[in-house]
């Protein structure tokens, strides 16, 4: 009891429990804002800084504390950075906000289990040396985003390295690609807060003992400014140093249709929206004209209903001998034989070879696409059309045209840089050009355009080829292989955007190894690091939480 006139004292520990575990969820509310701000001055550095406190929040922390604070900073990273699947699952699934809310918070923390483990074992190991304890958290983020990427057709979509793509470390993803750079930049910010937190401590701040020695600190935190230094002047000198060479160019008409997610597939909208889109087809003065994912939302067969020859004149004005070509987006397939979210080619060469080109979407969006096992009674309650498609080959075929090969790929699967760096495998065949087919309309107007076209700068500087995009509402882009934007219409706007873009040969280090060895050597390294023996000394305690 305490004496009166006095406040209950509190239990010990716990004010400064409730303070890590609110500085966690700070920190990573944070890291996707760099994605949602392209060319945001210095916003690069926010992840950076999110990663320092993070490392600094687990430091010396018990196995179990350290879990569960890396847990709560990435279930706060998912929810800000992914909060707009809300929107698909509300607004356009009809699914009440209460639970759409909780199936977002429910994803995310889910997909935060993996860094949490990764941190909780990362603790176990931890000690006094601050370079050797960022090694190790860098290992464990590492691991956490290969898994979060990986695992469960995979879910990377605000993996850390996106932040960095106006960043010095950007300069370093034709070799390592986004998850090398997400390694290194939780290795900066690790040195950093650990080395500043050593510093402190060797001051003997609060009473506390000096047990680091002053050049740990200094050394610390020196490493983690050095590295963002000399990713910027090797982003210069490699500037004039490309893994790649032009390969001629293409003319290309890049259509943005701009239809309401809730007039997508009504049947009273469906003849103004494809009267526009064949307009805009046939009448684009292009080498290549790419209409985007589902731009015909119809199965070829379907559409006699509502516009009668649509689909036999587009393909007799796209056979034409010395005409355009085109990629149009439209589902494909049939009750006996599946239906595939798919891309048709449409060229005179396709014609005569009586082999039309089809592009099937491998990687499927789980509840979108496919219906995960167990998971249809949730699908049900949603009122989404196309829910269950079947998958198409891991290693398609590239689109020829104009001597360019154009790999097309559908939204969702441009996050996925190692399986587009399959195509890569043979250089004689190795796409020159990507193309991405997109309807994100999904989301609404919300961060999803922004951080999508981040993702597409990526693969762009990680494959060193130029991205044409070609969306439904934005960002319909031609991105250059260096990963600037060249041209962009504004989002949700209805219009075609026509450059000339350059065709790319030769491969990244990134785009050998990983068309080799998939993310098998980032495994490696992660799994080594996560191994590494607890350093002598080590202090950290067994147990503890909160």
């Amino acid at each position: 009891m305490s004496a009166p006139g006095l406040p209950a004292p509190t239990p010990a520990g716990r004010g400064p429990a409730a303070a890590g575990l609110a500085g966690a969820a700070l920190a990573g509310a944070v890291m996707p804002l760099a994605q949602a701000a392209p060319g945001a001055t210095a916003a690069w550095a926010l992840p950076l800084l999110a990663a320092a406190l993070l490392a600094v929040l687990v430091a010396g922390q018990p196995p179990r504390r350290a879990a569960l604070r890396g847990w709560v900073f990435a279930t706060a990273w998912g929810a800000s950075g992914t909060w707009w699947l809300f929107v698909s699952m509300h607004r356009y699934g009809g699914l009440p906000a209460p639970l759409a809310v909780a199936a977002v918070g429910l994803l995310s923390a889910f997909l935060a289990v993996y860094l949490g483990a990764a941190l909780g074992w990362a603790a176990r190991r931890a000690g006094d040396r601050p370079l050797a304890d960022a090694t190790r958290f860098a290992a464990a983020w590492l691991a956490a985003e290969l898994a979060r990427g990986q695992l469960f057709t995979g879910f990377p979509w605000v993996a850390s390295g996106y932040g960095q793509v106006d960043g010095p470390l950007a300069a370093l993803a034709p070799w390592i690609g986004v998850y090398g750079i997400g390694a290194l930049l939780a290795w900066s910010g690790a040195a950093l807060g650990l080395g500043l937190r050593a510093a402190w401590r060797g001051r003997g701040a609060g009473g506390a003992p000096a047990t680091i020695r002053p050049r740990q600190a200094a050394a610390a935190v020196a490493a983690a400014l050095a590295l963002p230094l000399a990713a910027a002047g090797l982003g210069r000198w490699g500037a004039a140093a490309d893994f790649t060479a032009p390969a001629g160019t293409l003319r290309v008409a890049l259509l943005q249709t701009n239809v309401a997610q809730d007039e997508k597939f009504a049947t009273e909208h469906l003849p103004a929206t494809l009267a526009w889109l064949g307009r805009a087809l046939v009448e684009a003065r292009a080498d290549l004209v790419v209409a985007p994912e589902t731009a015909v939302p119809l199965l070829p067969d379907q559409l006699a209903g509502f516009a009668p020859g649509y689909w036999d004149g587009l393909v007799r004005h796209f056979g034409q001998p010395g005409g355009p070509a085109a990629l149009v987006g439209v589902p494909l397939g049939s009750e006996s034989s599946g239906y595939t979210n798919s891309v048709h080619g449409l060229s005179a060469a396709m014609q005569a070879a009586g082999a039309p080109y089809r592009y099937d979407k491998s990687h499927l969006v789980p509840f979108g696409e496919f219906i995960p096992r167990g998971f249809r009674w949730f699908t049900e309650l949603m009122n989404i059309p196309l829910g269950d498609f079947d998958r198409g080959p891991l290693n398609a075929p590239s689109f020829a045209v104009a001597g360019q090969r154009v790999a097309p790929n559908i939204c969702y699967e441009d996050l996925f840089g190692e399986e587009l760096a399959r195509r890569f495998a043979d250089p004689a065949r190795a796409p020159t050009l990507l193309a991405n087919l997109s309807n994100i309309g999904w989301f609404g107007d919300t961060a999803a355009v922004p951080q999508h076209l981040a993702i597409a700068r990526l693969r762009s500087l990680e494959l060193q080829r130029t991205s044409v995009r070609a969306t439904n509402t934005g960002a319909t882009a031609v991105i250059d292989h260096r990963g600037v934007v060249t041209a962009r219409l504004a989002p949700f706007t209805q219009g075609v955007l026509l450059a000339e873009v350059q065709g790319r040969q030769g491969r990244t280090p990134y785009a050998r190894w990983a068309a080799a060895a998939g993310l098998w050597p980032l495994w490696a390294l992660a799994l080594a690091g996560l191994a590494w023996p607890a350093s002598p000394g080590r202090r950290g305690a067994p147990g503890g939480a909160g």
